[in-house]
């Protein structure tokens, strides 16, 4: 727990539960109080140089961990159907035996292993720890650097759909001004990069490594963007402020006042004043802490238990996709077999991938690492770019966003969109990142 909780982390695994219940954000690891004093007290990443070592790498999966998948999804023992005719009690039984029946009959991991290795993809030692990324250089000269961080629960499957429109604008229906490098690493324990071994890695450290990472590659000057956890570690990055970052955009931005939050953390009606859209946010903010934050308090106090997250393919998956009611609710359409922004070769290739890694658990612990609130403001000085997306678990309005990062040199209200923008709406994203960025180009 951060200091002045007045639990220690034992003490707050007995409240958890009853915190949640009681809406009581204080006891909740998304609203543990941060500051901008407490990157700059972080400990810097140890620098291996700019000639650090970096390898290219390829994913191999290997027939026998494709085959023992498949064994054990037939393998699945099933619990009767959920007695409500929605999903409120979660992932609803024909939902998940849908899943399970694609995934066994007509899912192609080969696919996504083959797109994954179309592009450039490295690894390189930071801080003692592997860190795999795909790095894809625009052919436009002129091209801006930017880092892109995914979140949980996902990987650098997310940001494959957007890598050719923003490295090749011309061909996607913009001009030479608007083309990125493109750097996208996964996280520490998660996907193909190391997982760490001792306590440490939380986001401060991460933003430290991806400022190295960035370094190492020779870039004297760059962007960052993130969504989740990568909307975390990339305002870390922006309260760290090296000189070379020059600009971050979020699409799950942190600004949720402090009056707010202490209303919310004490269960009290919302504070007298706010408008349409700040009541609107409210609303929204209060129905996750209370009834969709089940997976987060898990994950923050009890990672190592997940035990069956690694055992259970089908487990992983309804782990996975029980992230936010909206995302539930578009994935149950998907296998429902309707037509939504995620296929479900989308959805299994970003579990398998986790399942394939063997990281379920491992991912789990950046939440047990985390001292931060999510959607607290942290102080943010350099440019910021916002993009509010409607199904995010909530949307900031702009007066929150106004007071939230002095320096906002681009906001929009997107029409459609979910947490996964990048991955749900790979044209909408696009855009946004060209039009976020122009004016530190």
């Amino acid at each position: 727990m951060s200091e002045g909780s007045g639990f220690t982390r034992r003490e707050f695994v007995g409240v958890a539960a009853a915190a949640v219940t009681a809406g009581s954000l204080e006891l909740n690891p998304f609203y543990r109080r941060a500051s901008a004093a407490a990157a700059a007290e972080a400990p810097p990443a140890k620098s291996s140089g700019a000639k650090g070592d970096i390898r290219p790498f390829k994913v191999n999966v290997p027939k026998a961990v494709l085959d023992d998948l498949k064994h054990r999804i037939k393998a699945t023992k099933w619990p009767e159907k959920e007695t409500v005719s929605d999903a409120s009690q979660g992932v609803q039984l024909a939902t998940a035996q849908a899943l399970a029946q694609y995934w066994l009959t007509s899912h192609d991991w080969s696919k996504c292993q083959a797109r994954l290795n179309s592009y450039p993809n490295f690894i390189t030692e930071i801080d003692g720890l592997d860190i795999h990324f795909i790095h894809v250089k625009s052919k436009h000269e002129n091209a801006l650097p930017m880092l892109v961080t995914h979140g949980w629960p996902g990987s650098v499957a997310e940001q494959l759909k957007i890598i050719e429109p923003l490295t090749n604008p011309t061909a996607h229906g913009g001009t030479e001004a608007d083309a990125f490098h493109l750097v996208i690493p996964s996280i520490p324990g998660y996907g193909f990069s190391g997982k760490p071994t001792a306590p440490g890695w939380d986001p401060v450290h991460i933003a430290r490594a991806w400022i190295e990472l960035m370094n190492r590659l020779g870039y004297k000057k760059y962007v960052a963007q993130g969504g989740d956890w990568g909307a975390l570690i990339t305002e870390q990055m922006a309260v760290i402020a090296p000189p070379e970052l020059l600009a971050i955009h979020t699409n799950m931005p942190a600004t949720v006042p402090d009056d707010v939050a202490k209303a919310l953390s004490r269960g009290e009606p919302a504070p007298a004043g706010l408008s349409d859209g700040e009541k609107h946010a409210w609303d929204m903010l209060d129905f996750f802490y209370k009834k969709g934050l089940g997976y987060a308090l898990e994950m923050a106090n009890r990672p190592q238990t997940l035990y069956g997250l690694a055992d259970s393919p089908v487990g992983l998956a309804a782990w996975m996709i029980d992230h936010d009611a909206a995302s539930q609710a578009l994935i149950a359409r998907v296998f429902a077999g309707q037509s939504e922004g995620l296929t479900k070769d989308d959805i299994l290739d970003n579990v398998t991938l986790y399942w394939a890694t063997n990281t379920a658990v491992s991912s789990a612990r950046l939440y047990w690492e985390n001292k931060f609130a999510f959607f607290a403001v942290k102080g943010v000085k350099i440019p910021v770019a916002v993009s509010v997306f409607p199904d995010e678990i909530y949307e900031a309005p702009k007066s929150w966003v106004d007071r939230a990062y002095s320096r906002l040199i681009h906001f929009n209200r997107m029409e459609k969109g979910c947490h996964f923008a990048a991955w749900e709406q790979p044209k909408l994203f696009t855009d946004e990142m060209r039009l976020s960025f122009q004016s530190v180009r």
